[in-house]
């Protein structure tokens, strides 16, 4: 059995009141409820409990509401904690949804150098720290940023000051965009964000490409938004799992990839990170895994149809 790769927190379900995972209302409660102030305890709630469990990755963003300024108060609190974790954020997207349930549009995406000379010092600010990982958030073929020049040369700036740069891809073609940025003359990239599950397993050979690189590779939406946390009796992910709950199985799988240095757990309570926690690597069958994915355009197309909760 292989060790399993080490898990970080993210906290994009917990920086903002409506998000896109599944059974969140019975996880966070009523919705009204959902104030700043009540998510920012959760936030530490969460980053405690993650703390005593041995996780010492967290990841923000600008967009994941004030995950950034949540994550920046535990640290203020908790000072001498700084030197053992690793802190990844991303810019290029801004949360929009004013804390509002039914807001119209949660986030906006731009990929500018003027986006990032606003962002980065937001970042600076929020956290009271530098990121030790610092992405550009969810890279796709449409967007322009890995032929901008001007963002190009903020990336190997921001590289030769001792952050580690890199992007987060999204969408049906992520290897497309991985192998783009690796193929970049002085690439200034050396990390990845990706998503990669049971459901959707298509950058898996350029993951491995940039692992090889030495590139820092991290996981997330392991449980596909909450679609992998439970089976239905009987069903293909039911039998794979072979009576591992299929949250704990989605999870090991992701540990057990090669090319992983970090799996995310998109956690809301202390209990799914307790499961995320002792969920062990386990292998699985190329068979096996073609059998339980679908299709990259199918699979994203759900995702963008999920409403925001």
């Amino acid at each position: 059995m292989s060790v399993p790769v080490p898990l970080g927190l993210g906290l994009a379900a917990v920086g903002r009141p409506a998000y896109i995972t599944t059974a969140r209302d019975a996880d966070l409660g009523d919705p009204a409820e959902r104030s700043i102030d009540a998510l920012r305890a959760r936030a530490h709630e969460l980053l405690d409990e993650a703390w005593a469990l041995g996780i010492r990755y967290v990841d923000a963003a600008r967009s994941y509401g004030f995950a950034e300024e949540f994550l920046g108060s535990w640290l203020a609190v908790h000072p001498e904690r700084r030197a053992s974790l690793t802190i990844g954020s991303k810019w290029g997207y801004a949360y929009v949804g004013d804390w509002k349930m039914d807001a119209a549009v949660h986030e906006r995406k731009e990929h500018s150098a003027a986006m990032f000379d606003r962002q980065w010092p937001e970042t600076l600010e929020a956290l009271g720290t530098a990121p030790d990982l610092y992405l550009i958030h969810s890279v796709t073929p449409e967007s322009p940023v890995l032929m901008d020049a001007a963002v190009l040369e903020r990336m190997r700036r921001l590289r030769d000051e001792g952050v580690r740069v890199g992007l987060s891809t999204s969408g049906p073609r992520q290897g497309e965009v991985l192998r783009a940025a690796l193929a970049l003359a002085d690439t200034p990239f050396r990390a990845v964000q990706s998503t990669w599950n049971l459901r959707e397993a298509s950058a898996g050979e350029a993951l491995a490409a940039a692992h090889d690189a030495g590139w820092t590779v991290v996981l997330k939406e392991v449980l596909a938004n909450g679609a992998l946390a439970e089976a239905e009796p009987g069903d293909t992910l039911a039998r794979t799992a072979s009576g591992t709950d299929p949250d704990v199985f989605a999870i090991g799988v992701a540990r057990a990839q090669s090319f992983a240095d970090v799996v995310l757990l998109g956690a809301t309570t202390r209990a799914h990170l307790r499961r995320g926690a002792v969920a062990p690597a386990r292998s699985i069958e190329r068979s096996e895994l073609d059998a339980l994915a679908v299709d990259p355009v199918v699979y994203w197309r759900e995702r963008s149809e999920r409403p925001w909760r």
